[in-house]
């Protein structure tokens, strides 16, 4: 007992001395060139111009086409979502898909928010750029650039941007109204893919501050889950002066000692300061965190090796792709929900929602430049990139919704982000916060928005 006692509080004098070494640097800024062939010696065209979702009546008759040709494997007896998507509960969402959902519909709700392309370093870059409808006498919207991950899409932001645009119309304060940004990572939907190998977050990190420049804002907020996370991580690392705030529902911690003091125990986790909740989210640890990291890494370990291959079969089965895609908003959202037959799927989303976000992979072809992103990012191995191991020091507010992947307690958090001014413990939701409540999601940023204007 007391040797155990001892080697805690040794553990806890070194990560105090880690986590004390507050160095701040910033990422060089750089430039690069993304586009194919050479970079031209031209001026790059900085003009922004509209954009229109469209379809047409060959794009949907190639999809019933192959939809019609599905070929179904039957599931083992009481597998549920235990092996991966249940492909009884496929059939019916392949039904809906080929029988019920309208594409023309969806696209006009997509283009209910201006879209709109601009060129930055060789890339079509793709966002949606949603005003205020009305302000408050006197007042200026607060420039918000909102950035979504793997497997989502710009569509996740559709139902909080009215929330943070017009919060009195939805029974908000209008304290804090906001000029929502919500951009397409290159290589994801209708945002050109890189031509190049190498294009990481860093690099659409800055690629995303250049296009807030050229919107005309110097100074920002950024939230981010997922990759949009690490991008908006990177971009607060790069230009600091330029972040008002970052707002963040996960976050990458790898190089921090504290992330190694679960495996003491419960009891060693409250003596290293961890709260009960903290306790609750993390424990039992083999449970909540090594099998389930383990049960959830399989896509990660292709496509951050041979994204191509996987990449090759999804991006010519419109249905391989929705049950590659679909299965992690099941277990994404709730780790319990792979108990059920149907995977969940429907308890938090309309499957007009899930197969909307499936869609602007599909009629873009951009599952495999998607998936090449976990190689650029993750090919080399982990700790090797140098913003892995810096801090950022721009205000900072965390939302932990308590069925994300991997809970990150304040403790975890306040390392890699000391001048964190917000953490809250989310009263329900998993990854796809936005898409899921996004609600609970405008709530928490208005709340770290109204602390870091006090600063």
């Amino acid at each position: 007992m007391w040797l155990e006692l001892l080697l805690a509080s040794v553990l806890g004098l070194v990560i105090y001395w880690f986590v004390s070494r507050d160095k701040e640097e910033t990422l060089p800024l750089e430039d690069g060139w993304w586009g194919p062939g050479s970079k031209p010696s031209t001026r790059e065209d900085e003009s922004i111009r509209p954009f229109k979702v469209e379809t047409s009546d060959e794009e949907i008759k190639d999809l019933h086409h192959r939809i019609d040709g599905f070929r179904a494997s039957p599931p083992l007896e009481g597998s549920r979502f235990h092996y991966g998507f249940n492909s009884s509960y496929l059939k019916k969402v392949v039904s809906y898909w080929r029988n019920e959902f309208d594409w023309r519909k969806q696209v006009e709700i997509l283009n209910q928010y201006p879209h709109f392309k601009t060129k930055i370093e060789g890339l079509d870059i793709h966002f949606i750029h949603v005003k205020p409808p009305q302000l408050p006498s006197g007042r200026t919207p607060k420039p918000l650039l909102m950035v979504h991950g793997w497997p989502g899409s710009f569509y996740e932001f559709y139902k909080i941007i009215p929330l943070l645009t017009d919060p009195k119309a939805h029974g908000l304060s209008d304290q804090h109204v906001f000029e929502v940004i919500c951009p397409s990572i290159p290589g994801y939907g209708f945002s050109e893919a890189s031509s190049k190998k190498g294009f990481n977050t860093v690099a659409t990190a800055r690629i995303f501050y250049k296009l807030m420049l050229r919107l005309g804002f110097q100074k920002f907020y950024i939230q981010g889950g997922d990759w949009g996370s690490l991008i908006c991580t990177n971009m607060a690392q790069m230009v600091p002066n330029h972040v008002k705030g970052l707002h963040l529902n996960m976050a990458f911690i790898s190089r921090s000692l504290y992330t190694l003091t679960p495996l003491l125990g419960p009891h060693f986790g409250r003596f290293l300061g961890y709260t009960e909740r903290d306790i609750e989210l993390l424990y039992p640890f083999k449970e909540k965190v090594f099998h389930s990291i383990m049960r959830e890494s399989g896509y990660l370990h292709i496509q951050a090796t041979k994204p191509d291959t996987v990449g090759c079969a999804l991006n010519d089965s419109p249905v391989g792709l929705a049950a590659y895609i679909l299965e992690k908003f099941s277990t994404w959202t709730k780790s319990e929900y792979r108990d059920l037959e149907d995977g969940g799927l429907e308890r938090k989303f309309s499957l007009e929602d899930l197969l909307t976000n499936i869609m602007i992979y599909w009629t873009t072809g951009t599952i495999v430049s998607s998936q090449r992103f976990y190689k650029e990012n993750m090919g080399q191995g982990i700790m090797v990139h140098r913003h892995e191991g810096m801090k950022v020091f721009v205000p900072t507010g965390y939302s932990a919704f308590p069925s994300e992947l991997l809970h990150a307690p304040e403790k975890w958090v306040k390392v890699k982000y000391p001048k964190l001014i917000s953490y809250s413990y989310m009263e329900r939701g998993g990854h796809f916060a936005a898409f899921e409540e996004p609600k609970l999601l405008a709530q928490d940023i208005r709340k770290f928005v109204s602390l870091a204007e006090l600063k």
